[in-house]
């Protein structure tokens, strides 16, 4: 006979395998639906990250072609390019350009994070990339070319009678020296930046006035007039918001789609960042004043192997750096006559002169050597007058050396011998031996002298001491 109880379990039993088999056709169902919707939504986009902080130079420019080169190599849907710099070269800048304008993948340049800037140089960058974008709080422009080894000579006054007239009917004057070389290199930088705002459909006008007059604008204003495209406060921001985007590349047309895009960034290669320590303008003048000192400390002390194995190597890492930096030729040319000033310092007796006039326009050269007016290479003052400071007190040292020299008295030669005393080893009379200083020494005395006898030293022939006999008060 069968009790309620085991009817209630069966019951529950029943109900809990019905509850089991509808979780697994819901779930099932879930999954599919799932699977559904990620086959229609196709693969996650990939986007390149790269980026480039502080000056633009040959390193810079590497780096970029290679990581570029890699990400389309990757299959990457577009490449995002960091931007955070003073300027830099115009021909690592170009070579920047070039490969932009000849990427299939579309390029992202934005100005980030908050406080970044892209000056000079950096705005040319900007106008090149397919779509261009800043950070809140970021700037671009200033974009007047600046020759290598100097300014532009002051600009022409204007007359009273040309005042308010157009430039076409102002009266002509005589040019200043340098003022073709000015416009032509102005001229040349204006048709480029114009060229590029156009192809990006962006504001020429501002960028001719960025190139002219070193216009400079905040992220707020560049959108406004149309100098960039937008604003992002992040990467994600940045991706949300061009997703969508048609941009030309030099494949044809492409559509972007970025949004939720997984970034991979591209960092430079040990090559590039031993490049980039090499051509720091620190790194490069210690390299060349490794260089000549290790060769003089070769040339002052032969055989000694590593200072001229060190300089030479040094010298020829320091020559290769300055190829690729903009360098002062004049500033170059003072410090190797401060460097041969002080080579002649230690041939020639001029007390300090030679060496402090070495000194000085090592100094000068230093300052001088980088061009400061290309932003982010210039050499630290500070590194400059520490080495200066070591090489003054180091000079005041030897000196110091050598008039302490020079006065203390004799203790080797002849000069150390005469006035001495010797005692008579045994009697002699014309030629005999006796002990100078706890050596034996052949003398010679006019008179003949017993043994034990002491006498004076007056003169020195070879090994033939003159003496007389030393006078007893």
């Amino acid at each position: 006979m069968n009790s309620p109880g085991c009817h209630l379990v069966a019951a529950r039993q029943a109900y809990t395998g019905r509850m089991v088999r509808l979780a697994s056709l819901c779930g099932g169902a879930l999954l599919g639906a799932l699977w559904t919707v990620s086959a229609w939504a196709g693969p996650v986009p990939r986007a390149a990250l790269l980026e480039i902080e502080g000056p633009i130079g040959p390193a810079t420019s590497g780096y970029f072609e290679k990581a570029q080169a890699k990400a389309v190599a990757a299959g990457v849907d577009l490449i995002v390019l960091r931007l955070d710099t003073p300027g830099g070269l115009d021909s690592a800048m170009r070579g920047i350009i070039r490969d932009i304008l000849a990427s299939p993948v579309p390029v992202v340049a934005w100005v980030g994070p908050g406080g970044a800037r892209a000056a000079s140089a950096g705005t040319y960058i900007l106008y090149a990339s397919h779509i261009a974008a800043m950070a809140p709080a970021t700037n671009l422009g200033a974009a007047t070319p600046i020759p290598i080894g100097g300014s532009w000579p002051a600009p022409k006054e204007q007359k009273p009678e040309d005042a308010g007239k157009p430039a076409e009917q102002k009266s002509a004057a005589p040019a200043l020296p340098g003022d073709t070389e000015q416009l032509k290199t102005v001229n040349d930088a204006v048709a480029y930046i114009r060229g590029l705002a156009e192809k990006r459909g962006r504001n020429a006008d501002w960028a001719e006035s960025a190139v002219r007059s070193a216009a400079s604008l905040s992220a707020e204003q560049a959108v406004k007039l149309k100098v960039v495209d937008l604003q992002a406060a992040d990467l994600p921001d940045l991706l949300n918001k061009v997703d969508g985007r048609s941009v030309q590349t030099a494949t044809g047309t492409l559509s972007l789609h970025s949004a939720g895009a997984s970034i991979e960034r591209y960092a430079p290669d040990w090559r590039m960042r031993l490049l980039a320590v090499l051509t720091s303008p620190t790194i490069a003048y210690a390299l060349l004043l490794i260089g000549i000192y290790g060769l003089l400390l070769e040339g002052y002390h032969p055989g000694a192997v590593l200072p001229g194995v060190a300089g030479g190597i040094a010298l020829l890492l320091a020559l290769y750096a300055f190829q690729m930096l903009p360098v002062n030729y004049a500033g170059l040319a003072l410090i190797l006559l401060g460097v041969a000033l002080l080579i002649a310092e230690t041939y020639a007796s001029t007390f300090g002169a030679l060496g402090f006039g070495g000194i000085i326009a090592f100094v000068l050269g230093s300052v001088l050597l980088m061009d400061t007016d290309v932003p982010g290479f210039g050499i630290s003052l500070g590194v400059i007058l520490g080495i200066a400071l070591c090489a003054a007190l180091l000079l005041a040292l030897t000196l110091f050396l050598i008039w302490r020299a020079r006065r203390a008295p004799v203790v080797t030669g002849a000069g150390a011998l005469i006035g001495q005393t010797a005692e008579v080893l045994e009697p002699f009379s014309g030629e005999g031996w006796a002990r100078v200083r706890g050596e034996r020494w052949r003398v010679r005395c006019a008179v003949p002298l017993p043994a034990g006898a002491l006498a004076r030293i007056t003169r020195m022939d070879g090994l033939l001491l003159t003496v007389e006999p030393q006078q007893h008060h």
